[in-house]
Parts: structure tokens; C-alpha cells; sequence
């Protein structure tokens, strides 16, 4: 049976992780961050907290993925570490409700900003969101190499586009909204309040695990794991503090905090209608930068659950024309256009699949950060994989801000989590199903 090669560089692993990471939240959540802030210092500092968690959480998975290299990523290390009843689970909730949520609610964003553009009626934003992801599911089908190669030249732009506008705003200076918040004119700093601003900073540094799902195609996977992970963290949390910088020298707290869309009010206090057009091309260069990276990421948990689960051994075949799984990449853009549908029909796209699949995530994530703990126990890595630094203080810290995270998912979702839930539980009688066909078989 044809397999994953190791055809990809640490160039191509930072270039799908910065993807995965810097996207259209950097946009949209300093807005919400700020909320509840008003120190400019405070403020940064969060974004260098949160560029910190997720250090922390990127050494956990390369100790994870150089010990243990696999295109399944997270589905492998829980099928280690708890067995395959809970790794199922795992896989079933990427493929029904987070990963397929989080190309639904990539591809709504891209679909908003293309109506923008050019607009297509009253469903032209669905219309362009089903658009992207069949293109790009086609791209991946094309081959792996292919796929890279164009998620090199997103992230190129992407990073180049952002830095630049980071870079303008300190070169043009501040504009007028900037005089509207003297110290003190906003809400004092509270530890509610600086609560509050992490849950959205974290949401916005999330996706870095992903390169997870890489470790079988890398290579030299002990060693370059680590160093992509360190690359990409860097590039991330050095865009998101000069963009943050930049915001608040710009705007100020107070304008940052009465903005509903502060990347385009950023832009146009720059330079104006202009600089507003310029925002719509660059948050459609991160939407398609990120939908690629979670179609590629994502089709490879699918094609480990199907490797390993007999009833949905077709999603397990690994093409080597396509250097890819081809009918996990079918079977993972069917469910996301179903769930473009879904959202569609509660016209609130974005909104509901963010409800739909944070506290599933969150709870996977936490997991995935214990079965750390369980395999080190075991001393299950081979000799010269990484072990990360500082154990076990590094991994506790880990699971404790992605426990946070789930508690704060929990906190603030709507109805959308709810059906995250139960959709994620129907694998529980599939996973019965499948045991009682496997005990059949032996008998």
C-alpha cells in the first residue's frame, strides 16, 4: 500500500504553519482584545503571553512528533497514548466539526471580502466561499508538491503584506482617532479584564499545532520538526506584536476598543478608500493562506482514521499519483460545503462554525498535551528525538492554559457548540458499530 514520502522542507512546514496561524483573525480580534484595556503596554504584552503559550505548546508537539512521526499527528499520539476507542473520537470530531468547521468559517470570510470585491447577489458570499474550497481541494488532489508550492508563495505574500502594513503605520504616524484615548480614558486593567482579552488572543495564535500532521512527510523529522515549530512561532508572534504596535500607535486604545473592523479602519486612517482596498486583498491572500493549509492538514487526519477503522477504509488510501490522500480530500470538502450550506441557512456563517468547533478543539488540544505525560512515562521515543525542555513545567503549562481555553469556549459559545457536541458524540455508537463488526470477524 503506497505511503506518505518525505518530500517537504522546513520552508514549506513554517510556510503551512505561518498559514495556518496569521490569518484573518489578526484583522478582527485586537479589536476585541483591546476591550476591556486600555494600557497600550498591557495590551502588547498579552500578545507577547500569548506568542509565548504557544512556544510552549509547539515544543510539547515536536517532542510529540519527532518521537513519533505520522500523517495522522494528533489522531497517532492519542491512539498511543489512550487507545484507539478515544483516537476514533478524536478523528471523527476533526472530521465532522473542527477541521471542516474551521475550512467553513476560513472560507466564509474569503466568500465576504470577495462580495466585496465583486458581488454576486444576496448568496454571492456562499457562492464564493463553495468556490474556494473546491478550488483548492483540487490543487491538493494535483499533488503535494504542487500544494506546497503555492502555500510557499501565500505565506510570502501574506508576511510581506502584513509586515508592510505594520511598517506603514509607524512611517505615516497617527491619525485623529489616536487623541480620543488620554491614560485612563478606557477601563481600568483588571485581571477579568485581562482574562477576557486572552481567550481572544490565544484564538488567534491557534492552528500552530497542525504541523502535527507533517512529521510523515518531513524531512529529517527529529530535527527540522523543531526547528519549523521555533521559525514559524517566531515570524508569527514578530507580525502580530509590530501589527498590534502599529494599531494602537495608529488608533489608540480607545478607537481600537469602538472598532468593529479595526484592520480596515487601520487602513483607511493610512490612506484612505485606498488603503481600505488594499486591507480586502490582503485579508483574501490570508483567508486563501490558511484554507490551504487546513485542507492539507486536515485531509491527513481523515486519511489516519481511515487507515485504521474498517468501515471507512476508503478514506485510508494514500494515492501516490497525488502524492496525497485523494478521497480524504473529497470526503472532508463534501462535509465543509455541507456545513457552508448550514451556515448559510443560519446567516451568520462565520459566527456559527466558531461555535460550532472551539470547545471540541480545545478539549482535543488539552488531551493531546496529556498524552505527553503518558508517553514519556513509557519511554516509548526512540533514541535522539527531542524531549522538550524544562519537564514537566513546560507541559503543565501547556495543559493549563488549553484547559482555560476550554473553559472559556464553553463560557461564551451560543447554540453552535451544542451541535459541535452531539455531532461529535454520534461517533460513540459508530465506534460500537465498529467493535461489534471486528468481534464478529474474529468469531
Amino acid at each position: 500500500m503506497a505511503r506518505p514520502g518525505r518530500l517537504l522542507g522546513v520552508r514549506d512546514a513554517v510556510a503551512l504553519m505561518v498559514g495556518m496561524v496569521v490569518g484573518i483573525g489578526v484583522f478582527k480580534v485586537p479589536a476585541l482584545a483591546a476591550l476591556r484595556l486600555d494600557d497600550p503596554l498591557v495590551i502588547l504584552g498579552l500578545w507577547g503571553l500569548g506568542a509565548l503559550i504557544a512556544l510552549v505548546g509547539a515544543l510539547c508537539y515536536a517532542e510529540l512528533a519527532s518521537a513519533h512521526p505520522d500523517a495522522g499527528g494528533e489522531y497517532h499520539f492519542l491512539a498511543l497514548a489512550f487507545g484507539p476507542g478515544f483516537a476514533f473520537l478524536f478523528g471523527w470530531a476533526r472530521l465532522v466539526v473542527v477541521q471542516t468547521g474551521a475550512i467553513a468559517a476560513v472560507a466564509f470570510v474569503f466568500g465576504d471580502y470577495a462580495q466585496r470585491l465583486v458581488h454576486l447577489g444576496p448568496y454571492g458570499a456562499s457562492i464564493y466561499s463553495a468556490l474556494a474550497v473546491i478550488g483548492l481541494t483540487t490543487l491538493n488532489i494535483r499533488g503535494t508538491r504542487l500544494s506546497a508550492t503555492v502555500q510557499d508563495c501565500l505565506a510570502a505574500i501574506l508576511v510581506t503584506a502584513v509586515a508592510a502594513a505594520a511598517l506603514a503605520g509607524f512611517i505615516i504616524g497617527p491619525g485623529e482617532a489616536s487623541a480620543v484615548s488620554a491614560p485612563g480614558a478606557g477601563p481600568a486593567t483588571s485581571a477579568a479584564g485581562i482574562g477576557f482579552a486572552m481567550i481572544f488572543v490565544m484564538l488567534t495564535y491557534g492552528g500552530w499545532n497542525e504541523a502535527a500532521y507533517l512529521s510523515a512527510e518531513l524531512k529529517d523529522v527529529r530535527r527540522n520538526m523543531v526547528r519549523a515549530m521555533l521559525i514559524a512561532t517566531a515570524v508569527v508572534a514578530g507580525l502580530y506584536l509590530a501589527i498590534n504596535a502599529a494599531y494602537l500607535y495608529v488608533l489608540g486604545p480607545a478607537a481600537m476598543r469602538a472598532s468593529d473592523a479595526i484592520g480596515a479602519d487601520y487602513m483607511r486612517a493610512l490612506a484612505g478608500a485606498p488603503g481600505a482596498l488594499a486591507l480586502t486583498v490582503i485579508v483574501l491572500v490570508a483567508a486563501l493562506t490558511t484554507l490551504n493549509a487546513t485542507l492539507f492538514t486536515g485531509a491527513r487526519s481523515a486519511f489516519a482514521l481511515g487507515r485504521n477503522t474498517p468501515l471507512l477504509t476508503v478514506l485510508g488510501r494514500w494515492d501516490p499519483g497525488a502524492e496525497g490522500p485523494v478521497n480524504a480530500h473529497l470526503a472532508q470538502a463534501a462535509l465543509a460545503l455541507a456545513l457552508i450550506g448550514l451556515g448559510t441557512a443560519t446567516r451568520k456563517g462565520f459566527a456559527t462554525m466558531v461555535d460550532y468547533t472551539a470547545p471540541v478543539f480545545w478539549f482535543f488540544l488539552l488531551a493531546t498535551g496529556l498524552a505527553l505525560f503518558v508517553l514519556r512515562r513509557r519511554g516509548s521515543a526512540p533514541e535522539g528525538a527531542f524531549r522538550v525542555p524544562l519537564f514537566p513545567l513546560t507541559p503543565l503549562l501547556f495543559c493549563a492554559s488549553s484547559a482555560y481555553m476550554l473553559h472559556a469556549a464553553l463560557s461564551y459559545t451560543g447554540f453552535g457548540a451544542l451541535v459541535g457536541v452531539g455531532v461529535v458524540a454520534l461517533g460513540l455508537p459508530l465506534w460500537w458499530m465498529i467493535r461489534r463488526r471486528e468481534a464478529r470477524v474474529r468469531a
